[in-house]
This record gives structure tokens, sequence and C-alpha cells, in this order.
């Protein structure tokens, strides 16, 4: 799709931030920016949401942090850095894709005084923004406890979000804020949306990639991954791939396996007051190329799946595999009809056109 129409009035997205060095926030909005500080698109209206009650009772943030800040690394990638968190016993470290694309070689420092220990790319999923770092588990000392994991579906506007990583290489930083919407779309490292992202307000500045964002109970809601801002820090608006997609793919990346995603082969957008995916574009050799779908329909079902808006298709789409026939129902000028397409295989980047 034309990434102009998702742009609004100076309100720009960054992969939100792996710190070069302490040398950030100082491009020009019109300048060259290096590859962990990439301009993405802005994010439509949330979707609605089933959620639970939220926890009655909390520790306050101080507990919060003392428990959990021992788990969160600091990590240097190369000329670059970013934040990530302990996630199992086995030494390995969550963060983002575009923290270690900074780099090849790499250490992390868990807590704030926590000794630097050498580190491996285990492997990174360029789609969600999502990568898994491992430490020899010896070197971890047995007071730090790796962080659990809460639900999604457990979230809603409003709970309580706390931010803890290494804005601007500060190791050891907590925000806190609140969870300001959900069911958000943000952009990937290779161009594809990722589905179901968390906005917050608590502060992310360049730094915060990776790091954790917990709930009331100390539990990761989301991995901190972009900010909106027109200055390249913070302005209260920040997005976290949300707790359910590293619960997916993380276990994945561990085990070393190929991620396969189904492809449909179309971007599309929101029509103000209508409900469905507006298809804005087809890619050229994609599965929807040869089908009789075109831009300007509406989508507004998948399979038996309603399709409110561009993020509901993109989660519908990943419920699929590669090889699965979908059938969309589309609005055409007011008439609806049903389109037959074959999904394919993501490609590693977005293809225009």
């Amino acid at each position: 799709m034309h990434r102009s129409s998702r742009l609004s009035n100076l309100m720009f997205m960054f992969l939100g931030a792996a710190a070069v060095g302490l040398v950030v926030a100082v491009l020009a909005v019109s300048g060259a920016l290096d590859r962990t500080e990439r301009v993405v698109t802005a994010a439509p209206k949330t979707a609605t949401s089933t959620v639970a009650d939220p926890p009655t009772t909390a520790a306050g943030v101080s507990k919060i942090y003392a428990d959990a800040a021992p788990a969160v690394a600091y990590i240097e990638a190369g000329q670059g850095s970013g934040s990530g968190f302990l996630i199992d016993g086995q030494g390995h470290i969550v963060t983002n894709e575009h923290v270690v694309e900074a780099g090849s070689d790499y250490t992390v420092t868990l807590g704030s005084k926590g000794e630097e220990l050498p580190a491996k790319l285990i492997g990174e999923d360029a789609s969600t923004d999502l990568a898994v770092l491992e430490v020899d588990p010896a070197d971890i000392p047995a007071e730090v406890k790796p962080l659990t994991l809460a639900s999604s579906s457990e979230l809603r506007p409003g709970d309580i979000a706390i931010a803890i990583g290494s804005p601007f290489g500060l190791s050891g930083t907590v925000t806190t804020g609140i969870v300001s919407a959900l069911d958000r779309e943000i952009d990937s490292p290779n161009g594809f949306t990722i589905p179901g992202a968390v906005q917050t307000d608590a502060a992310i500045n360049p730094g915060n990639s990776g790091g954790p964002l917990l709930d009331a109970q100390g539990r990761v809601i989301g991995v901190n991954s972009q900010i909106a801002s027109s200055s390249r820090q913070s302005s209260g608006v920040g997005f976290a791939v949300a707790v359910d997609t590293v619960k997916e793919v993380v276990p994945q990346l561990i085990k070393g396996g190929e991620i396969d995603r189904a492809y449909l082969g179309v971007s599309s957008v929101e029509e103000p007051g209508s409900p469905g995916a507006v298809v804005a574009d087809v890619a050229a050799g994609g599965p929807a190329s040869s089908s009789e779908l075109r831009t300007g329909d509406r989508i507004v079902k998948l399979d038996d799946r309603e399709v409110n808006n561009p993020s509901d298709l993109s989660t519908g789409i990943l419920s699929y595999k590669p090889g699965d026939r979908v059938t969309l129902t589309v609005d055409r000028n007011g008439d609806q009809t049903t389109i037959d397409v074959t999904l394919g295989n993501r490609p590693d980047q977005l293809q225009q056109g």
C-alpha cells in the first residue's frame, strides 16, 4: 500500500528504540535514518476486543521493579544497544529483531549491576520484530528469575503498564503509565504488519527496544518496540509487540525452526464509517493477483470470520497455513461477491505493487 496514506501530520513511528551509543534523536525529520530507527506507518483505530477484569490487588511499582529488573538485559549489538529480558532457565533472552540486526556480536548484562556476558543469536523473525539470544545459564546468578508471561486476553485500556529497559544506554530504567489502547497494527522491519500490538503512554525512548512491558502483577504483556513521535523521543505514544505473539513465535525460534506464514498478497486500509478492509494494493505475483480481487474492494469476511478492519484481516490470515484456500466476501460498489484465493508463503520482504 502507499505508506503516505497512513502517515498523519508529522507523527512518525520509529523502530522505537535501539540506541546507537548515546547519539540518538539528532537526525532531522527529512534526514537519513540508521537501520535501528526506521520510519514506519501509523497505527489504525483500536479493534474491539473482549477482556477480563483487571487484578484487584497489585504490588507497588517499586516491588515489581525489584523483582523484575534483575532479569531485564542491557544488550550491546555492534555499535548499537537495546534491551531484552530472560524468559526461561536455559539462558534465553527475548529482544527485538531490529536490535540484533544492529550488529553480529552480542553481549548481555542482566540487571543494572550484572556482569557482561557473551551471547549468541538463536533465532530472529523480522515479521514480528522478535529475536532470541542465549547466554550460558551457568553464568546467570541463582537469584535472577525469568519473567512470567501474561495473556493478551486479560488486558484492557487503562490497565497499569510498566516499562523497564535501557533508554539512551541507561540500564535499569523504569517508567510507568497505562495501556492506552489494544489491537494496534504496527509495521515490522520487513514491511509487513504486526497485528495486536499494545499501545502505552509509559515513556519509551531509544534503547528501550526489546525490553519488557509489564502489568500490575509484574508479568510481561509486551515487548517494547516502537514510538510515535516527531522528534524521535517519547511523546507518550509507544507500542509493544503483544505477549501472545511472543508466546507463539519465541518457542519456534528457540527450536530453530523456520516460521512459515500464510500470505494473501494484499495491503488494505480502513474506510471511516464502514466495516471491513479496503484493498489498497494487490502485490504483483502474489496469491491474490491471480484472483478477481481488485483495488477498492472492501473485504468484509474471511471465510466465516467477520472482518471489521485491516487488523482483523491480517490476524485472520495468520491463522491459516500456506496452501490453504480461503473465501473472501467482498463488497464492490454496494454489491457483495465471494472470491476464492489459495494462500501462498509469505516472502522475506514486503513486495509492493
